[in-house]
């Protein structure tokens, strides 16, 4: 037993020894210290166990060895090392270092934040115009004794309105530089809380080990510092302003808008005294005033296209194209010596140099491109399309006309200068009164003379300038001072853009027919074509444009248009209800309204292209097809567009198609047939425009493939219409659809005689060769048949090159023949 324990312990020691000396190597290795830990417990929980058990058994000098032996295990337990194991929290110089560069970051990148504030100049410089701009529409607004203008209100609306869209998208970039801003102030106070970043501060011997860092964190810091606080105080300066102009704005918007109304509801009512009256305390203006308020106007008109400037850039880009266009296509005709082609159309208003007619195009539309322009601007480009009319029309018209022309200019200009001059009321309703008396008086009296002289538009022109002038004479009188105004410059207005109006339309007809003209001499089409029948469709497409042009002007005039505007907006733009199915009545008149538009474009696309419908195009295959290509394009894209742009809900249309599809199994079969048939034969080609074709009993040639139906031009001249679904559920038998070679066939009788063998094949070869029209390449065949005893038959066959000339050749060849016989004796039966 004794040796027994002595073994234990022996093992008990070598264990501890070895444990010992595990642990430290593993240690310099880098052993887990799970491994250590289950290497020693389980050598001793073994160990301790064994001597439990014979502890017991064991005599006293035994337990002494024992205990030694024990005590000598508690010791080399507490040299076993654990720290390596424990959770160290220390911080070293590398946190503080990395600390240091975070912070140093994060201070880098704030100059980059501020730097994206890039629109604060110009908000800066947007700010002190709208302040200058809101002065001087409180000081226009809020002036005593003045009757505004119309036009001018409706102009310091739009203003306004141009002021607050723009204020409301600058604040919405300074609420973003704010956030921006904030942020980084919320990242500055956080660094404030930095621990490390304390503890060097307060710790002498960390703050003097980074010097070189804390002396560059300073200087960033300062830069950082100066940058927030500049920043901050602009943005609140901004937003400051911002909301101060929204306020302004919001006020003046009210005030015009009850000028506005007040003048609407009080233009029927006596505003001032009758004229014939003595004025009563009515402010007096020194030449001062009069120069302030002119030079304000122009200042505010200034400011105003300041604000709308882009839109007005298409204005001289629309008139170089028009200029450009007409230039190209005379350009061409000189060129080749060809100017004599437009002399049936008596070109007056276009020439090789345009520079009139390029301008009337421009000032015809320029009042459209802003209905609420100025008044000075309106009335200035009035004036000045005035004097181009005047040099357009002084050849064109007779002497006198031609005054009466120049005297109602002089009317004009002295009207508007009676409004520039800002005069005071009643001084102005004086000269108003002699003006307006004046144009009456003489349009009074040029209507009568001239009446049987001149077009009935023109009449209707000048019985309205006339009416308008009357009315404003009277309301003036009686002391309707804005009725009068309104009166009186719609009088002026209207008579000059019907005149204009009617001659854009003049310069626009002439345009098209010179390019049709200049097309169809491009492409060698026959130069003479009945252009009048075109004339008048050009005139009514132009009629089209000038018509709404000049309503909107009249209506403009009138202080009419707001309230109109107001009227079909909301008409037009009211959610409706039928059933399930919501609509507006703007989106189906825009859905109409484009599908018409697609069909008008591609119904008058060919003119564009010098095809007007006649039969000199046949030839031009390629360029009929393109054309059919083009208007299926049209009408599809047309529709596509329609759908999207009027705003109605593709699963509505997707039912009504559904219904439609039904209505098409019951009764529209044949027009679908038709339809899919004209695409069909419009990309798979069986024939083309110009084809000679038979169809069934029908033979001629293919003079157009329409959406539903196709036209056959005959012999005789008779256009047959054909459904597309019949022709392509019929033979079709196509002469020309590879080429135009056809095979002609002439035949001769003749008796029999002696000079029978004088007749010579290599001869009637060359007959028929020197035909322009016969296909070299495919020699001729002659053949001489015996018929019987007394007769015999010459039969030639040769190939034409132009199908379309091949009777003719045909009958030129055998005139020669027979020539050909004759001098031969050859008598042919």
């Amino acid at each position: 037993m004794k040796y027994i324990i002595f073994l234990l312990i022996f093992f008990l020691t070598a264990g501890i020894v070895k444990a010992q000396k595990i642990s430290s190597d593993t240690i310099g290795q880098k052993i887990s210290s799970d491994t250590i830990r289950h290497k020693i417990s389980s050598d001793t929980i073994r160990t301790g166990h064994r001597i439990r058990k014979g502890v017991g058994n064991m005599a006293a000098p035994d337990r002494k060895k024992i205990e030694y032996f024990r005590d000598t295990i508690r010791r080399e337990r507490r040299k076993f090392d654990s720290t390596l194991f424990k959770n160290n929290n220390t911080v070293s110089t590398s946190d503080y270092a990395e600390d240091l560069g975070r912070v140093y970051q994060l201070l880098s990148k704030i100059p980059g934040v501020t730097g994206s504030f890039v629109k604060l100049q110009s908000m800066h410089e947007f700010m002190d115009q709208g302040d200058s701009t809101l002065d001087l529409l409180k000081e226009r607004l809020y002036e005593s004794d003045r009757t505004f203008n119309i036009r001018n209100l409706q102009m310091f609306n739009t203003l306004l309105d141009e002021l607050d869209k723009n204020t409301a998208y600058y604040t919405l970039y300074l609420r973003e530089y704010d956030t921006a801003l904030n942020v980084v102030k919320k990242e500055i106070i956080a660094l404030q809380k930095d621990t490390l970043m304390l503890k060097i501060f307060r710790d002498s011997s960390l703050k003097n080990s980074f010097e070189p860092q804390l002396q560059q964190l300073k200087i960033k810091w300062r830069e950082v510092d100066s940058l927030v606080a500049e920043n901050s105080k602009e943005i609140n300066t901004l937003k400051s302003q911002a909301s101060a102009h929204v306020i302004t704005i919001g006020e003046l918007i009210s005030r015009v808008d009850l000028e506005l109304q007040t003048g609407a509801s009080a233009a029927f009512g006596k505003e001032r005294h009758f004229l014939w009256e003595t004025g009563s305390g009515e402010e007096n203006h020194s030449d001062d005033n009069f120069k302030e308020s002119f030079a304000n106007e122009w200042q505010l008109a200034g400011i105003y296209f300041s604000f709308t400037g882009n839109r007005w850039i298409w204005l001289p880009v629309s008139g170089l194209l028009f200029f450009f266009w007409i230039w190209w296509n005379f350009r061409y005709l000189i060129r080749n010596n060809k100017l004599q082609v437009v002399e049936p159309f008596n070109l007056t208003f276009i020439h090789a140099l345009p520079f009139s007619a390029a301008m009337i195009f421009v000032l015809s539309l320029a009042p459209f491109l802003d209905l609420h322009a100025p008044s000075l601007y309106i009335e200035t480009i009035e004036f000045f399309q005035m004097i181009v009319l005047s040099v357009i029309l002084w050849k064109h018209l007779g002497r006198r006309v031609f005054y009466g022309w120049c005297i109602f200019i002089f009317l004009f200009f002295l009207l508007f200068l009676s409004r520039a001059l800002m005069l005071p009321l009643d001084m102005q309703r004086w000269v108003n009164f002699f003006i307006e008396s004046t144009a009456f008086i003489f349009s009074l009296l040029f209507f009568v003379r001239y009446k049987k002289k001149i077009e009935k538009w023109v009449s209707a022109a000048i019985g309205l300038y006339m009416i308008l002038n009357f009315l404003a004479v009277l309301t003036n009188l009686f002391g309707r001072v804005t009725l009068s105004q309104i009166f009186g410059y719609t009088a002026a207005y209207s008579f000059a853009q019907t005149i204009s109006l009617a001659v854009f339309v003049k310069i626009m007809e002439e345009a098209f027919l010179l390019q049709i003209q200049t097309s169809r001499t491009r492409k060698k089409y026959p130069q003479a074509f009945e252009y009048s029948t075109v004339a008048k469709s050009l005139r009514r497409l132009s009629m089209i444009v000038a018509i709404p042009l000049w309503l909107i002007v009249f209506v403009t005039s009138m202080n009419l248009f707001d309230a109109l505007n107001d009227f079909i907006i909301d008409f037009f733009t009211t959610t409706r209800q039928l059933g399930n199915f919501s609509f507006t009545i703007g989106g189906m008149v825009l859905f109409i309204g484009i599908i018409w538009l697609a069909n008008f474009l591609q119904k008058y696309i060919a003119y564009f292209f010098g095809d007007i419908g006649d039969d000199s195009a046949f030839d031009d295959r390629g360029q009929r097809s393109r054309l059919m290509i083009t208007r299926l394009i049209l009408l599809i894209a047309g529709f596509l567009l329609a759908v999207a742009a009027s705003g109605l809900p593709v699963d509505r249309i997707t039912v009504i198609l559904g219904a439609l599809s039904v209505g098409i199994g019951l009764g529209l079969q044949s027009i679908v047939n038709n339809f899919v048939s004209g695409v069909i034969l419009i990309f798979d080609r069986p024939l083309r425009i110009g084809d000679t074709v038979e169809l069934g009993d029908k033979k001629g040639r293919v003079k157009e493939i329409g959406i539903r139906t196709s036209t056959l031009l005959t012999d005789e001249g008779a256009e047959v219409i054909i459904p597309n679904g019949d022709v392509l559920s019929r033979n079709i038998i196509n002469w020309t659809l590879s080429n135009n070679h056809i095979r002609e066939s002439l035949t001769f009788s003749m008796e029999k005689s002696d000079h029978s063998k004088d007749i010579s094949a290599d001869a009637i070869k060359d007959i028929v060769l020197k035909n322009e029209n016969v296909l070299s390449e495919r020699a001729p065949d002659i053949t001489i048949t015996n018929l019987n005893s007394k007769n015999m038959e010459l039969k030639i066959l040769f190939w034409t090159k132009e199908f379309n000339k091949s009777n003719a050749s045909a009958e030129t060849i055998k005139a020669e023949v027979y020539q050909y016989l004759e001098s031969k004796g050859i008598v042919v039966l």
